[in-house]
């Protein structure tokens, strides 16, 4: 059997993703991106790795955290999918957070650190739509 479908034109496509699963592959390719160039990836927000020197440790366990529940939540069914995309919705408004609390308090450049937030903001709006659209699936 044939992953590609027909569209309506008759060219082949495939088939659309679900949408838990691209948000667990998008976690999956964060982690392994942030644990592989830990300093590239740092650099994509704004943050000097060179200045930070303890950046690499952390955004590998950033990355390691990311792989872990993109692939639990891949290889998880029915409620248990759902309550992983929760839990990782828990986990990255705790980030949107922590970044809020360094800006106020200095730790983090206010551009910087509205970057992280924004990303990690997205997360759980990522996470509440991709719920919506698997319901009933």
């Amino acid at each position: 059997m044939t992953v590609l479908a027909r569209t309506a034109r008759g060219a082949a496509s495939l088939p659309a993703m679900d949408p838990v699963t691209g948000l667990s592959l998008g976690r999956i390719g964060l982690g392994i991106a942030s644990l592989v160039a830990p300093s590239a990836s740092a650099r994509l927000f704004g943050i000097d790795a060179a200045a930070n020197p303890q950046l690499g440790a952390i955004n590998r366990m950033f990355g390691a955290r990311e792989i872990a529940l993109g692939a639990v939540t891949l290889a998880s069914r029915g409620t248990l999918r759902r309550n992983m995309v929760l839990v990782g919705m828990a986990v990255d408004a705790a980030d949107a957070a922590s970044a809020g609390v360094e800006v106020a308090g200095g730790g983090l450049p206010k551009l910087q650190g509205s970057g992280l937030a924004a990303v990690a903001a997205s997360a759980v709006a990522t996470g509440v739509a991709a719920l919506a659209l698997s319901r009933g699936k």
